[in-house]
């Protein structure tokens, strides 16, 4: 953990709306004119888009347990060293995965390569003069035999939805943005999750907050259900893990007066609609991170 160059990171499986965190924080960041250092935690896996069908495949003909959540598919050692090298000096090594044919056309017109979607762009050096490190995906808070991320991160936030509300949101994104169909997303929820239980749950006990998602609306059958339930159709439960509170000075008191219609669930637990999740993430970050570049800034 460092307070002169400060490491935050977005934790959340595949569909959970780790996005929606993210775009809060990108407006503190534009509005407080902070500078971040990006990482998209798919840019830690192990294996480009082919090669990882292939180990997947090999994998499924042994009997053997592999996807994106665990281990064998990322580089747990790079991120590690990655948060470690930005918390001592400022800098480290990054690269891109390359998700879309317009994610790849960008890339190669700034690194003059011939990249194409499925492929990692090569490793480079994370620019000078940044205020803190930003990561996105789904591991910034793994623990394992040789690695600790968790440990590492200054500010550690999950988003966690319940499981029936994840599974209805990655059936969805997995068709609209991939051509997905709902029973090849299915096959892949049922593949990944021994991993899930071992390498995704066990994050969400070390985060400093935890944003879950509830819906209001019947989500019995997720397999069956073809729209996401809108924010305003379920409520939201921040929970600050002990001892969070009085790091960060969170005051529940004026969280529940700014908040309209939110209330304490536990004394760790406050409840918004879900329609304010957005601004209650504001309320709640925007003091930590103005903290976070206050202590910066005092040690020059």
């Amino acid at each position: 953990m460092s307070k002169r160059h400060p490491v935050v990171a977005v934790t959340g499986s595949s569909g959970a709306g780790t996005s929606t965190v993210k775009r809060a924080f990108e407006y503190i960041f534009t509005r407080e004119g902070i500078t971040p250092a990006v990482v998209e935690g798919d840019s830690y896996h192990r294996y480009e888009r082919g090669p990882m069908k292939e180990a997947m495949a090999a994998a499924v003909a042994k009997g053997e347990n592999f996807s994106h959540f665990g281990p064998e598919a990322n580089l747990f050692d790079k991120l590690q060293e990655l948060f470690h090298t930005y918390g001592e000096t400022g800098g480290g090594q990054k690269r891109y995965y390359l998700h879309s044919v317009e994610e790849a056309a960008e890339h190669n017109s700034r690194l003059g390569t011939s990249l194409e979607p499925g492929q990692f762009t090569p490793w480079e050096p994370i620019p000078g003069a940044t205020d803190l490190l930003f990561y996105e995906g789904l591991h910034g808070g793994v623990v394992g035999e040789g690695y600790d991320v968790a440990s590492l991160a200054d500010l550690l936030v999950g988003v966690v939805p319940i499981t029936n509300l994840e599974w209805i949101q990655k059936i969805s994104r997995d068709n609209a943005e991939r051509g997905y169909s709902a029973e090849a997303t299915v096959d892949t929820i049922l593949r990944r999750m021994p991993d899930y239980i071992n390498h995704i749950c066990p994050q969400f006990s070390r985060t400093d907050i935890n944003f879950q998602r509830v819906p209001t609306v019947d989500t019995s059958n997720p397999f069956m259900i073809r729209n996401i339930p809108t924010p305003d159709e379920s409520f939201v439960i921040i929970h600050f893990r002990k001892g969070a509170r009085e790091k960060w000075g969170i005051d529940f008191t004026y969280l529940l007066d700014m908040i309209h219609d939110s209330f304490m669930s536990s004394p760790t637990s406050i409840v918004v609609n879900g329609g304010k999740m957005g601004f209650a993430m504001e309320l709640i970050l925007t003091p930590i991170i103005h903290r976070m570049i206050e202590d910066k800034r005092k040690l020059g």
